[in-house]
């Protein structure tokens, strides 16, 4: 474990040295775009932050490829290269897409592309934890991986919308997979825990910690759409290479649901993203326009538009994430199962009440002022309404 977290110690120093380095070069030479009507923040605010994550992720990589703790990981150094390769590929393309503005088909491309990559060097789909059950030929896992890729880094770009929204989610979310892809290894392979899930979820962790101090509201960076494919990309990728390491038809009837994780646990991860990216894609072609066209009634948006602060949307992200995949994580870990079952449910009731908070206190002060005697009306409004237009405003921002 100190291995890993040594690693991410690592990639954290790195990503947050290079930060402040993009965010002056950026500042200087004014690397950044123009204020568009779907964003939230007021100024223009450099989005090259997804290059620091990249190289302190490649940093971290390095040195870990010296550490003989690491030795198997890197036995076969195909698997990893593709990932890197995968991952400059989707900076690349984000980079460009944060200067220029990109059209959708172009960033496709390079996603699929990317993935592709990756798939060609054995990081794909074989089988799932199903029986062993096995994907029909080579050509569907092939097509099974690069749509689970480009799903999974659509669906963080697509949450992309508030300061410290991503790299949070990455942190909680990847937190509990490094958990779960940790304590699956010593459980399959007790002689051995290091893995290459492990490794990238580690990497990733440390370069959202190290990046979020300055996307932090108010943010001086972002990680713009280089750095939101990225950390899809590399989700993606760990989930990938622990599926298959499990297979419940070597368990017992009580062990039957942890045997799941390998499914579960990713999408339970992904809730908010993929449900936010599911949304706007039924939104988008029921309007007739394209799916990658962008708008502003993502779920971040409408958190703001119910009257949230930034902060407030933000934490609510969090907690949501928090309860979803920790209570996954729960089932794992926990004998009997009621336990996870009594946190999920404690948890999404409690993240229910605080996301529709406003609604309740909106509804509150209309029903004052229509109680209200005639000439206390105006006094009454003044005293009530001025929070409501205030989160108005913010929203606005």
């Amino acid at each position: 474990m100190r291995f890993y977290l040594l690693i991410a110690g690592l990639s954290a120093v790195v990503t947050f040295g290079l930060a402040i380095l993009v965010y002056k070069l950026s500042t200087k030479y004014r690397l950044y775009p123009k204020i568009r009507e779907r964003d939230v923040h007021t100024r223009p605010t450099p989005r090259l932050g997804g290059v620091a994550m990249f190289f302190g992720i490649v940093v971290a990589i390095g040195i870990a490829s010296q550490i003989s703790w690491f030795g198997l990981v890197f036995t076969n150094p195909g698997p990893i290269l593709a990932i890197l390769g995968a991952a400059l590929i989707v900076v690349l393309i984000g980079v460009a897409d944060d200067i220029w503005d990109l059209d959708w088909f172009t960033k496709l491309a390079g996603q699929i592309i990317a993935a592709l990559l990756l798939a060609w060097q054995g990081v794909q789909i074989v089988s799932l934890p199903i029986g062993g059950l096995t994907i029909g030929s080579s050509g569907m896992s092939l097509l099974i991986t690069v749509l689970a890729i480009v799903l999974v880094m659509n669906a963080i770009n697509f949450i992309d919308g508030l300061d410290g929204l991503v790299a949070g989610v990455a942190i909680i979310a990847n937190g509990t997979f490094f958990l779960y892809s940790y304590l699956l290894v010593k459980e399959t392979s007790p002689s051995d825990y290091f893995n290459l899930a492990s490794l990238i979820t580690a990497v990733l962790i440390g370069a959202c910690a190290g990046f979020l101090p300055l996307n932090w509201h108010p943010a001086r960076l972002f990680m713009g759409d280089a750095g939101s494919m990225l950390v899809g990309l590399l989700m993606a990728t760990s989930a990938i290479a622990v599926t298959g390491q499990i297979d419940p038809g070597t368990l017992g009837r009580s062990q039957l649901l942890p045997a799941f994780m390998p499914i579960l646990l990713p999408f339970a991860i992904l809730i908010l993203p993929l449900l936010d990216f599911g949304l706007a894609i039924i939104r988008r072609l029921r309007a007739g326009k394209s799916p990658f066209s962008a708008d502003r009634k993502h779920l971040h948006h409408r958190l703001l538009d119910m009257g949230h602060s930034h902060f407030h949307a933000v934490l609510i992200f969090y907690a949501w994430t928090a309860v979803a995949s920790v209570g996954c994580l729960l089932f794992f870990v926990l004998n009997p199962y009621w336990y996870a079952f009594v946190f999920l449910g404690v948890g999404m009731l409690v993240c229910t009440v605080l996301t529709l908070a406003p609604l309740t206190r909106r509804k509150a002060v209309e029903a004052a002022i229509q109680l209200a005697p005639a000439e206390s009306i105006l006094s009454t409004e003044a005293a009530v309404l001025d929070p409501l237009d205030m989160a108005s405003d913010e929203k606005e921002i």
